[in-house]
């Protein structure tokens, strides 16, 4: 039946971890706390190592407000830098990306290797009284990772190793992104009117795929689609139970049993998930990596690359394009409903309408279960030392966790 104001604003009557405030998506208190509680402490996928091929070849980034300049050296070693220079603060590499013998910055001319050290400064002599030096002088280097290909930032010197932070979420990929050289043959980026939580929702909850014509045709039609689930990793990470999809049930495409992905079987779907927001989903023939940038409460910017078998025939890639773009391409069925989704979401968000997101589905972790929904914010509660549900009181003890 339906609901007076006074029923509409009262907290649902289920366990607090079973729904989440809207507040945590709009509020801009919240959203500064997570800079400095998540963004700066968690490990953030900056690219593949396909998009720095080469000595010199450099990616930049902007990751919890700090702009970053990823690199290869010529000892071919990726590394990162903040992208500022040490002398007055302007930019030193310009651009997406490009590729530089050195990095100068354009301002005064300070000179910096892929290592980060300072080897020139124009006039130094200028600086012999009263300092720095050049030894003194070098970019400031953030700590970085390359896991099966992926590149990954970490602006805490204090956090730990990505090895550890990561701990056997890739234990379903070690085959499908390590055992052939992969390369990204599509990069896409757009802005959402979203927070950047709602979107990662989208990957760690299948409940919506009734939202998709294409998901509701082709995978919950499948044998055993609702058996199966998700299995949860500690830090807050997942990964989807591999599973088999019917994509010859959507009219005019075919079963997807050729060129598969190293280690996939025909028609199969992995999908793994990493806290705070990245993830990694395979679907037979291709592989789509989603990483986001929180710009503000209610602004995203999604970034999301298409990786191939590098190398590969002609005739695999153009099919490996088409796939792609069919499920995830900017015309294609998935991604762009998607931002449809969450932006209507962060609408009612903002003009303060619901007060809750439910979170409550039981289905004996089968595979539309909010059960990893529940994980993923056990963790932000446990970053943020608030409740989800009820964010004002910062005291809130969560015995459980």
């Amino acid at each position: 039946m339906a609901r007076t104001a006074n029923e509409w604003n009262r907290p649902p009557a289920m366990p607090e971890d079973h729904y989440v405030s809207s507040q945590i998506y709009i509020d801009p208190e919240l959203f500064s706390e997570e800079q400095e509680k998540i963004f700066k402490k968690t490990w953030k996928l900056a690219c593949h190592e396909s998009e720095v091929p080469d000595a010199g070849d450099y990616r930049t980034l902007e990751w919890a407000g700090t702009p970053l300049v990823v690199i290869r050296g010529n000892d071919d070693c990726i590394r990162t830098f903040v992208n500022i220079c040490s002398h007055r603060s302007a930019t030193v590499a310009q651009g997406p990306s490009g590729n530089v013998k050195t990095m100068v910055c354009f301002f005064h001319l300070w000179e910096y290797d892929h290592q980060g050290r300072c080897i020139a400064m124009p006039r130094d002599e200028g600086y012999k009284e009263a300092g720095p030096s050049k030894a003194q002088a070098g970019l400031r280097e953030v700590r970085t990772a390359v896991k099966l290909g992926l590149v990954f930032v970490n602006l805490d010197d204090a956090a730990p190793d990505f090895a550890d932070y990561a701990g056997n979420t890739f234990e379903h990929f070690e085959e499908v992104l390590g055992s052939q050289p992969l390369e990204v043959f599509h990069y896409g980026r757009v802005k959402m009117r979203a927070n950047w939580k709602q979107w990662h929702e989208t990957n760690i909850e299948l409940y919506h795929e009734w939202g998709h014509v294409v998901n509701r045709t082709t995978g919950i039609r499948a044998p055993g689609y609702f058996e199966t689930g998700w299995k949860l990793y500690p830090g807050g990470h997942g990964m989807l139970i591999p599973k088999k999809i019917r994509y010859a049930d959507y009219k005019g495409w075919d079963a997807r049993s050729n060129q598969t992905m190293p280690g996939i079987d025909p028609g199969e779907l992995r999908s793994m998930d990493l806290f705070p927001n990245t993830t990694i989903i395979v679907r037979a023939t291709n592989i789509r990596i989603d990483t986001s940038t929180p710009i503000g409460p209610g602004i995203t910017l999604l970034e999301q690359r298409g990786l191939g078998v590098k190398g590969e025939p002609a005739e695999v890639r153009t099919m490996r394009v088409r796939d792609h773009n069919q499920y995830w391409g900017p015309f294609g069925r998935n991604v762009a409903e998607d931002v449809i989704f969450v932006e209507a979401v962060e609408r009612s968000n903002r003009q303060g309408h619901p007060n809750w997101g439910i979170h409550s589905r039981r289905e004996n972790g089968g595979a539309q279960d909010d059960d990893f929904l529940r994980h993923y914010y056990a963790e932000w509660r446990r970053r943020m030392g608030r409740s989800s549900a009820n964010p004002s009181n910062r005291a809130v003890a969560l015995a459980a966790e």
